[in-house]
């Protein structure tokens, strides 16, 4: 399936980011790999930080040079916490790395996609963004955001000939997690799937262009609750919100 395909992964030095890559090159595919630090393994390398707008200018001129196959937005950073504890400068780089870079750098490829009739835009976003936890403001809507650019898009490229997959997983377990989302995931039961599960997972949707995918139960069934009766979501998660609160009493 990915035999010879150019392959552009935003993240892809992380703990979920070099097992998507190892997979997909494994199957044939090249894979530029657009990270701050460079990855284990990869077929080459665009060093680039897209937290700020100058980087990430820097990173769209770069990427619009070159014909992609698949694009796959993967990288992301989280603040878990009261949200006027984050500081300005961490809110601003949140936004820019979850949901700014991905729809700048998709900008970017586009125009030769469609000219070619061919390509494949995957936005890799979160349960978080389905259902909004407190204690993950700028990551739960930031993801919000991300699915309704991809959905979006997708509309707006109907017909011609490219595919927009958005791929939510529940919490992974990756270095992403801070000590406090961890002791938070303890207090809850919190479901946290292993990086091998999801890494096969997200490159099998690439594998059948499939268009929404949200990975989990109960959580998948929470999406479409939410969606629906947000106030019966609300219940449910307030013990667990109220369990969150006392992790920054003081």
């Amino acid at each position: 399936m990915f035999d010879d395909m150019t392959i552009l992964l935003t993240g892809g030095s992380g703990g979920l980011g070099s097992l998507i890559c190892a997979q997909l090159m494994a199957e044939g595919a090249r894979v530029a790999v657009l990270d701050r630090s460079p990855p284990a393994e990869c077929s080459s390398f665009l060093q680039h930080d897209i937290s700020t707008p100058e980087g990430l200018e820097a990173a769209a001129a770069a990427v619009a040079l070159r014909s992609w196959d698949v694009v796959i937005n993967l990288a992301g950073i989280q603040h878990f916490g009261p949200f006027e504890r984050q500081s300005p400068e961490h809110l601003l780089a949140s936004y820019m790395v979850n949901l700014i870079a991905p729809v700048r750098l998709t900008q970017a490829v586009l125009p030769e996609m469609k000219a070619r009739g061919a390509g494949h835009i995957v936005n890799v976003g979160s349960i978080f963004g389905s259902i909004n936890f407190a204690h993950f403001v700028t990551y739960s809507s930031a993801k919000a955001g991300l699915r309704g650019f991809s959905q979006a898009l997708r509309r707006e490229l109907s017909g011609s000939g490219l595919d927009v997959t958005y791929v939510a997983p529940r919490a992974v377990k990756t270095a992403l997690n801070t000590p406090a989302v961890m002791e938070f995931a303890k207090l809850t039961q919190m479901n946290m799937d292993p990086p091998e599960l999801i890494a096969r997972r997200i490159v099998e949707a690439i594998r059948r262009r499939k268009k929404d995918v949200y990975f989990g139960f109960p959580e998948s069934l929470f999406v479409r609750l939410n969606a629906i009766f947000p106030q019966l979501v609300d219940r449910a998660l307030s013990a667990n919100d109220r369990k969150a609160a006392r992790l920054f009493a003081n």
